[in-house]
């Protein structure tokens, strides 16, 4: 396995892991929109309700936010610990 193989696998993990965190952060941002926009509807419907909707509000937020977080940490292990170089140079050994 030559070191322009190595670049190239490396350089499609970089470009594929990017691609993954946008993805992420773009999800995360339309759900903080959709559960923002809800929760101001639910004020304006009844506004007696509004400490019991904001606890379930930053509550739904925050299980919302721990996507981002996994697919980071799935993310730096494609980066640092890369499983497609193994398993080229098994493929490129065994062929």
């Amino acid at each position: 396995m030559d070191a322009q193989s190595i670049a190239m696998i490396y350089s499609y993990t970089a470009i594929g892991v990017g691609i993954i965190l946008a993805a992420a952060g773009l999800g995360s941002a339309l759900g903080w929109g959709l559960i923002c926009s809800k929760f101001l509807e639910g004020i304006a419907r009844q506004p007696e309700m509004r400490a019991q909707l904001t606890g379930q509000m930053l509550f739904t937020g925050g299980l919302m936010e721990a996507f981002p977080m996994i697919v980071l940490g799935i993310s730096m292990w494609f980066i640092f610990a890369n499983p497609f170089i193994g398993a080229a140079k098994a493929a490129l050994g065994a062929g």
